[in-house]
């Protein structure tokens, strides 16, 4: 196993030793082909680099007690692919061959698969781009699947504790009918004046409202929004925002331990009613939120007072992360052991 501090990791790039590609090329997929290269040779009229075409997946593997390499819910990670690939009109990759590539990219490095109880984890970055040259605007015909791999601690330095957030309105992430709701390049690009404004006023993340109203609560940089009160599991609704596949899992959580569910429109003007808020995503599972910083209000809300984490999150988050390891039962069906 390779010579990391495990514990200490950080979320950020870690060359491994392999990676996976594979090529459409005449109408087909061809067969994948394996590289040590960190490099792609693109052609410099690529749609990739001119008109955007590109689509990415991010999912983990993890390592149990019992020394065997898990993958989580990977086919809904292959699902989501593939509504990105329609939405920016590209050649989907196939099932079969999405993974075929994440498994082999993860077994060909898996000395880079950190050991149980570091809370590190094996990211796996499946990519799909435009490689075709094109000077009108105009879908390519050729394209490029493939997978790398990283070994990565916790999104953010915090780690399970409270981190905080700041809400911007003078910059949106995506707009409704656009390509908020898949997970594509662009929408990281335009997320990125925001990111910057909240962490040069000392803060994690940025809050997005909705494009239209400024009125409702869309997504914490790149990561889902939920709050939490009066027994009940609160998440927006809206066709800008991605689908997350942790939230999604979360939300079956919340209901296996007996909370009601609402999945809807969440105004700006609620925050000060919930218990527990928090952000969810792969990369960092979950993240509570101990302050909301408004920049325009000057208004702080504020959760977290002690500096603990609320109960129901911590709930979620352990029986989360323990069935992604192999700690718990997974009455859901959603690991799969590759070794």
């Amino acid at each position: 196993m390779s010579n990391f501090d495990w514990s200490k990791l950080p979320f950020g790039y870690q060359k491994a030793d392999y990676n996976v590609r594979c090529y459409f090329r005449d109408g087909n997929w061809g067969e994948l082909e394996i590289s040590s290269s960190e490099y792609i040779n693109m052609h410099i009229s690529a749609t990739a680099l001119h008109y955007g075409q590109q689509a990415f997946e991010g999912m983990k593997a993890y390592r149990g007690k019992d020394g065997k390499i898990r993958l989580f819910r990977w086919e809904e990670n292959f699902k989501r692919m593939e509504r990105s690939a329609h939405g920016i009109m590209m050649a989907p990759i196939t099932k079969d061959i999405f993974k075929e590539a994440i498994t082999k990219a993860v077994l060909m490095n898996e000395r880079y698969v950190p050991p149980h109880g570091t809370g590190a984890a094996l990211y796996i970055r499946p990519l799909l781009i435009g490689s075709g040259a094109e000077i009108g605007v105009k879908p390519a015909k050729e394209f490029l699947f493939m997978v790398f791999v990283t070994p990565v601690g916790p999104y953010f330095k915090e780690g399970f504790n409270p981190v905080k957030i700041a809400i911007v309105r003078d910059s949106d992430r995506a707009a409704p009918l656009g390509t908020g709701n898949i997970k594509v390049g662009g929408n990281y690009a335009s997320s990125l004046t925001g990111i910057i404004k909240a962490q040069q006023a000392g803060y994690s993340s940025p809050m997005y409202l909705d494009s239209v109203h400024k009125k409702y609560i869309d997504e914490i940089g790149a990561a889902n929004f939920f709050g939490i009160k009066n027994n009940t599991y609160v998440t927006p609704k809206s066709s800008s925002i991605l689908s997350s596949i942790t939230n999604m899992s979360i939300m079956q959580l919340a209901e296996d331990i007996g909370l009601t569910v609402e999945r809807r429109q969440v105004e700006i003007d609620e925050l000060d009613t919930f218990d527990e808020v928090g952000a969810c995503g792969t990369a960092a599972i979950i993240s509570p939120i101990g302050e909301v910083y408004d920049i325009d209000e000057n208004k702080k809300y504020e959760f977290c007072k002690d500096g603990k984490v609320g109960p129901i999150s911590t709930k979620i988050y352990n029986k989360l992360v323990d069935i992604q390891y192999g700690d718990e039962p997974d009455f859901h069906n959603w690991i799969e052991i590759i070794n």
